[in-house]
């Protein structure tokens, strides 16, 4: 198979510049037919990209840069490639004779000015993949932006996704085609030089932040509930959230109660700021809250979050993120809560966030944000399969089964009511985190799947701050978590206040001391 993709010479970039893509594991050979552009591009784009990529990107190369040399490869004639992809506006050739022709559209409109315009109205482009010979829709999209600095950054994610998409459907899975709305900011496209310029000013209002205050900034909220939950209610009110204390150079993110021989705890991520790097810590609660101080319970060379828990014959097991070593490991209990060894790799060499398992007609599914080495984050889901937890774990027959930044990370335990299957999921159409969805599990197999969101949760009145993106529950336990400003001032004067009290205590009791020593003497 010969694979050809149709891109404007004046619009060559640095993501067309390609040999192969990646389809189920092997490279197939790409070529490029390049056209004359038929539309004007915003004015000076070439200079914003390059200055966004000097000041926000300190140097280094976009996918979105113009290529300086414009290759010429060609191993079919051109117009007889087995697949061609047209990035273009031109019309298609009819005399063309390949078996699929595939053009992408961006809010329904092609060509690159068609996502510059959605991203220059403040927001990204729901991606259609378009078959040009029965006109079909192969698939739909809408990745998140949370990687993506500028013009030229949301730009590139924008691509980046395309082809993401583009493989999945030459990889001959069948795609299940959600219904996803254009993306609407209400706003009509900016000028590129006024983009670029607010992009760097806010860029460098984030830096100023980020000197003044650790960012982000979780915190775990809990309350205790009985029928008012979340899940019955379909938003936050209710008893009042209580806010989990912490050091202020530390954050806490991604609670997961369990009680567990006899005892409640709730485990959560537990990153220490100064360092970067996350462990997994828990704290035991009972009737009324917090009983203790937090304790360290899983430490690796690596970041951890997300400490999924789960009880499979018997044993407590954890399932930590790890998506910077690339795999999802089991840990098992060795001694409650404290002591974890790690057992088994369920899947390796992937990035998959947020692992999440459920079981459902007699199988076990294992849920996760995959990542494919570019793009966001948070937009896309995978599904494997299994018979027992430790494997071995098939992929779906549709993956990834669904690009949508509004509802695809996991963001809790899975919940069953009234015999209906129920995720918690994020929905980072506003950022990472920024709010939760909750989600109805209508069709689940190895083949098929269907959810639909029929609610969704901001942070509001009922739980103030910036972000809401994790629930979970055991028994009347129920936790959240959020974000919010915390001054690195207010840690480093708690600190100094802390060591003055531990000095003048100790003046204190020194004094005391010496009349005593004089009784004695």
């Amino acid at each position: 198979m010969i694979i050809e993709f149709r891109c404007e010479r004046e619009r060559a970039r640095l993501w067309m510049c390609r040999e192969a893509l990646s389809v189920n594991g092997q490279n197939v050979p790409v070529q490029i037919a390049w056209t004359t552009t038929e539309q004007p591009r915003p004015a000076g784009l070439d200079v914003l990209f390059e200055l966004e990529r000097m000041v926000l990107r300190k140097g280094e190369a976009s996918k979105a840069d113009r290529l300086k040399a414009i290759p010429e490869r060609v191993r079919a004639p051109l117009g007889q490639a087995d697949v061609v992809v047209d990035f273009t506006t031109a019309k298609r050739d009819p005399d063309c004779s390949a078996r699929l022709y595939l053009r992408p559209l961006f809010n329904g409109v092609a060509g690159e000015n068609a996502a510059l315009a959605v991203i220059l109205a403040g927001d990204l482009p729901v991606i259609d993949i378009v078959n040009e010979l029965d006109g079909s829709v192969m698939d739909r999209g809408h990745p998140s932006g949370e990687i993506a600095t500028g013009l030229s950054g949301a730009l590139d994610t924008v691509m980046a996704r395309t082809l993401t998409m583009l493989t999945a459907i030459l990889s001959g899975t069948t795609r299940l085609v959600p219904q996803l709305a254009p993306s609407t900011s209400g706003r009509s496209p900016r000028n590129a030089t006024a983009y670029v310029g607010r992009g760097l000013a806010a860029s460098i209002a984030k830096e100023i932040y980020r000197l003044c205050c650790y960012a982000p900034h979780w915190h775990v909220g809990w309350r205790y509930v009985e029928n008012a939950d979340i899940w019955r209610t379909g938003d936050l009110s209710g008893p009042a959230w209580n806010v989990l204390k912490d050091p202020g150079h530390r954050f806490f993110a991604d609670p997961f109660p369990v009680k567990w021989q006899g005892r409640t705890f709730v485990f959560f991520e537990d990153l220490d700021h100064r360092v970067g790097k996350g462990i997994i810590s828990a704290v035991e609660f009972d009737g009324n809250g917090p009983l203790a101080s937090v304790v360290p319970v899983l430490e690796e060379p690596w970041h951890l979050s997300y400490p999924f828990l789960i009880e499979d014959n018997g044993e407590l097991w954890m399932i930590p993120e790890s998506t910077e070593h690339r795999d999802v490991p089991l840990y098992r209990c060795i001694r409650f809560p404290d002591k974890w060894e790690r057992h088994s790799t369920l899947l390796s060499g992937l990035e998959l966030a947020d692992v999440t398992i459920t079981r459902h007609n007699g199988l076990y599914y294992l849920f996760g944000a995959w990542r494919d080495g570019t793009g966001g984050y948070s937009d896309t889901l995978a599904i494997y399969y299994a018979e027992q937890l430790f494997g071995p774990w098939l992929p779906h027959a549709s993956n990834p089964i669904l690009m949508d930044r509004a509802s695809t990370r996991p963001a809790g335990n899975f919940v069953n009511i009234n015999g209906r299957l129920w995720r918690p999921v994020q929905d980072c159409s506003n950022g990472y985190g920024a709010a939760l969805g909750l989600a109805e599990v209508l069709e689940l197999s190895p083949t098929t799947y269907r959810q639909a969101v029929r609610h969704s949760l901001r942070p509001g009145p009922a739980w103030t701050g910036r972000k809401l993106h994790t629930l979970n529950r055991c028994g009347q336990l129920e936790v959240i978590d959020g974000s919010r400003v915390q001054p690195k001032t207010t840690v480093l004067l708690s600190g100094l206040l802390s060591t003055a009290r531990t000095s003048l205590s100790e003046w204190h009791s020194a004094a005391a001391a010496k009349p005593v020593a004089r009784r004695l003497q």
